[in-house]
């Protein structure tokens, strides 16, 4: 307690001095402190009375609209901690008798102390001194303040002129050691940035302390306090005032565990620490904002909380990590949000997160704050998905583009169409063109802005959810396109993120993409190769897809991909292989399969790579590794196959090795045979328009080839509306003809006949065996016949493991073939025709075989017995064991 006499004193001076020194007072910089200390031109108590004088300064240099940066604070009010209580009520009393400090009506008089108000208030010129780094900044204080410090030692509580022109730039790389609170000799200073506010308020149990006004939108205060308070603010603008928490009192959220495995290129996990997450923090609900910019001088926070001016919201940078972090409280799900970062060049960019779950609807590019609260019914679906592998499951995937499937049905509507449709067709899978966020959707999907974002444009991530969640239900695996070969070069989105490459190669060699006005990622490092490999586990993970087939892999694997000699350089070893995109292939195949059983990686590889599905450990050989991908898409088959069926049928007997050359590859690796939406585009015309002849012809030619290709080796892939024998090309501005389906339409039954062989397909593959369970087993075909080019006929023999047969017969040419006689096993009694295209009900003529076929004892084709059928015209015929 100061003695009376001293009081006096103190308050005497106050009085005298405050009316002269009201318009004089000048910021003390450290110079001035110093003179003054030394020559002694000012007691305390007169330093006081300036320090209170300029407090009431009117603030008539605001301009900005009320409430502009913590409206959307306002909802999320915490309620202080209990502890608070004690420490606050001993702060309040030391500093009652300054005028910025606000006491509760019923404080006690005896917390005048003027003395005390006096050293708190003290200006002194040092550099605000910061936060140790084992500093708790929830620290609270339980008992009265120790002895105030010697007058001389306190410091000027406002940020000092480099920390503020680094704040105000967007360059501050660690706002925390400034704003917030932090002990300095003479007390506890608290230091905020609100810009267009009025003022600002420290509120602390019954602590209530108007900081100062230091223009700019910067406000401080130093309190006699010996630690700092858990304290919230209390921001008055214009014409509202907002009580919120202060976002510089929190500790980083980010471990160090999660920053090691950042920086190795090992956090399988990225999108539980990076991007934003609403959660509860210190005990307060808000939401943490992190993102990895290295190049950044600084980077911001800029969004609907606060008017997108990020200057109130500077993050900060946790080390060689490269990584800027921000705990923001009362920020919660459906903010709108992007990065504001400062370049090298010091110029600002504004940029949409890379780790976003969920974003605006195109055209527009903000990043969305999402939280998922879906909760999963397809339990049973994953307990079951791994019990058999897929190259010896039966695997008939429908590709669909979903935005144009049923135009204008979002991703809940799909939910109740789609998995009806699939199941009743009898397919097991569908793939789905990319689902990522793009922003142009002629691209299909496959130029990704938003990598770990569903498309807005169906609905939320929890609405694409439902969807998946309603195809497993109904028994049907989800494939998804994955897209990690490139990107585009949106300003807003990956390209030169931070001002300089990052996720794209430096080399502008390498970067550029040469097909498609794209960038390629530098798979060479670890955190590109680290933020596309957690990408494959989040949607397995996250989505509970089945499996992501993976576009473009042949424009990943060669550095001279569509690139003429001088454009490219070779690798360390002289050759064309860019080993950085293997490594990265290698490495997100083996930890997809390690995390998620029952997934299956699938490649759209177009070149004879060797190994593209031999596992990563085993080297082939050309002395790589394998890729480690489940299935590889056979665009060979696809070529030859279809370039044959182009063909007059009077021509095709100079083709025929066409259609039988797929075999002499078809166990080198694990294949699916694609029809793809690839194939029905940009003048390829459809499936059906590829065939030549009048329409009948063209129908039935369509059925023998779906027939062949379902008893070929390897799974099948067929694009939406080729299942009905659309005749126009797809487009993704209408989508398929389902018109052509409409009863009231004179053709339909054409085309209803072809939907029903599709459905037909694959309920009798299956139902058997021989057609899928030795697809990667040389043992499981044998050809009856292969080398029938003048007839056009193609038979051969697929068997299951326990070595039971199935006799597929192909006649293309639009001729009827009597008594055709086939070799055959002398162990089968009975043949039974299970599927005919030429069935009527397909739309065919009708030639069939109703009655078992038996086999006769005369050899043919190198075999012991032989069967002689009548092959119809254009047509596949499947016959089993009766």
């Amino acid at each position: 307690m100061t003695p009376p006499k001293k009081k006096a004193t103190a308050k005497k001076a106050v009085t005298k001095k405050a009316a002269a020194d009201k318009a004089a007072r000048k910021k003390t910089t450290g110079k001035k402190a110093e003179t003054d200390k030394a020559e002694g031109k000012k007691t305390a108590a007169e330093k006081t009375a300036v320090e209170k004088t300029a407090s009431r300064k009117a603030r008539a240099e605001e301009t900005s609209p009320a409430g502009a940066t913590e409206a959307a604070a306002a909802a999320t009010k915490a309620e202080p901690e209990a502890e608070e209580t004690s420490a606050a009520a001993a702060a309040a009393k030391e500093i009652a008798a300054t005028e910025p400090v606000r006491l509760p009506v019923d404080a006690s008089p005896e917390a005048a102390e003027p003395e005390a108000a006096a050293a708190a208030e003290r200006a002194a010129a040092t550099e605000p001194v910061r936060l140790p780094v084992d500093a708790d900044p929830e620290a609270d204080s339980d008992a009265a303040p120790d002895a105030l410090v010697d007058p001389d030692a306190v410091v000027d509580p406002a940020i000092g002129p480099a920390d503020r022109e680094r704040l105000l730039r967007g360059t501050h790389h660690d706002p925390h050691s400034v704003l917030g609170a932090h002990p300095v000799p003479g007390g506890i200073v608290f230091r905020a940035l609100r810009p267009y506010a009025r003022s600002v308020t420290v509120l602390s149990g019954d602590l209530r302390a108007e900081l100062h006004d230091d223009g700019d939108g910067f406000f401080s205060g130093l309190l006699p306090l010996t630690k700092a308070p858990v304290h919230r603010l209390l921001v008055t603008y214009e014409s509202t005032t907002v009580e919120t928490e202060d976002a510089y009192r929190f500790l980083p959220t980010l471990g160090d565990l999660d920053l090691h495995l950042i920086g190795e290129g090992r956090h399988e996990q990225l999108w539980t620490v990076l991007g934003a997450r609403p959660t509860t923090h210190q005990g307060v609900s808000g939401t943490a904002f992190s993102v990895w910019a290295p190049n950044a001088r600084g980077v911001r926070l800029a969004g609907t909380f606060n008017f997108w001016d990020g200057t109130g919201y500077p993050m900060r940078s946790l080390g060689s990590s490269g990584v800027w972090e921000l705990f923001v409280p009362g920020i919660g799900e459906g903010e709108l949000y992007k990065f504001d970062i400062t370049r090298p060049d010091g110029s600002h960019t504004l940029r949409a997160d890379p780790m976003a779950r969920r974003t605006e609807v195109p055209p527009a590019t903000s990043s969305v704050v999402h939280a998922s609260h879906y909760e999963w019914g397809d339990e049973e679906w994953l307990a079951r998905r791994a019990e058999i592998p897929v190259h010896e499951a039966p695997f008939s995937v429908y590709e669909l583009h979903l935005a144009s499937w049923r135009p204008g049905l979002t991703y809940r509507q799909l939910a109740d169409q789609l998995p009806a449709y699939v199941r009743d067709l009898g397919f097991t899978h569908v793939e789905l063109m990319p689902v990522a966020e793009h922003p142009f959707g002629g691209s299909w999907g496959y130029q990704v802005t938003g990598f770990y974002a569903p498309t807005a444009r169906l609905g939320t991530p929890d609405d694409f959810k439902y969807l998946v969640d309603a195809l497993h239900r109904a028994g049907i695996g989800v494939l998804m396109d994955w897209v990690p070969a490139h990107f585009p070069r949106d300003e807003w989105a990956l390209a030169e993120f931070d001002g300089r490459p990052l996720y794209e190669h430096e080399d502008p060699l390498r970067a550029a993409h040469p097909d498609w006005g794209t960038l390629e990622f530098d798979f060479g490092r670890r955190e590109v190769r680290n933020f596309l490999v957690a990408n494959a586990v989040y949607w397995c993970e996250e989505f509970h897809i089945d499996g992501l087939r993976v576009d473009a892999v042949a424009s990943m694997l060669y550095l001279d991909y569509s690139r003429e000699p001088g454009q490219w350089t070779p690798n360390e070893h002289g050759g064309r292989e860019n080993l950085d995109a293997v490594a990265f292939l290698q490495e997100m195949n083996a930890t997809v399969y390690r995390r998620s059983p029952g997934v299956v990686t699938i490649a759209e590889e177009s070149t004879a790579w060797d190994g593209v599905t031999r596992a990563t450990h085993h080297a082939g050989p050309s002395g790589f590794g394998g890729l480690g991908f489940g299935l590889k898409w056979n665009m060979g088959w696809m070529h030859d196959s279809l370039e044959y069926m182009s063909h007059e049928p009077v021509h095709r007997r100079y083709h025929h090795h066409e259609m039988t050359f797929s075999m002499v590859y078809a166990y080198s690796e694990n294949y699916v045979l694609p029809i793809s939406h690839d194939e029905v585009v940009h003048g390829k015309r459809s499936l059906v328009s590829k065939m030549p002849g009048d329409w009948w012809q063209q129908r039935a030619a369509l059925r023998a080839y779906l027939a062949f290709m379902w008893a070929h080796p390897g799974k099948q892939l067929l694009f939406m509306g080729q299942e009905f024998a659309q005749g126009a090309e797809w487009s993704e501005a209408h989508g398929p003809d389902w018109w052509l389906l409409d009863p009231a339409y004179g053709a339909e039954a054409d085309h209803r006949g072809v939907r029903d062989l599709v459905r037909d397909l694959n309920t009798v593959y299956r139902a058997a065996p021989a057609l899928w369970q030795r697809d990667t087993d040389p043992a499981g075909f044998q050809w009856v016949v292969g080398d029938a080019a003048e007839d056009n006929v193609f038979a051969f023999l697929r068997y299951d493991a326990e070595g039971s047969p199935l006799l597929s017969v192909s006649n293309l040419s639009p001729v009827v073939r009597h008594d055709y006689r086939l070799g055959a096993p002398d162990d089968v009694p009975a043949w039974h025709e299970v599927l005919n295209t030429d069935a009527a009900g397909y739309g065919g003529s009708g030639v069939a075989h109703p009655d078992p076929v038996k086999p006769e004892p005369q050899g043919h084709h190198g075999r012991p017995a032989s069967v002689r059928l009548t092959l119809p015209p254009l047509a596949t015929l499947w016959l089993r064991p009766a």
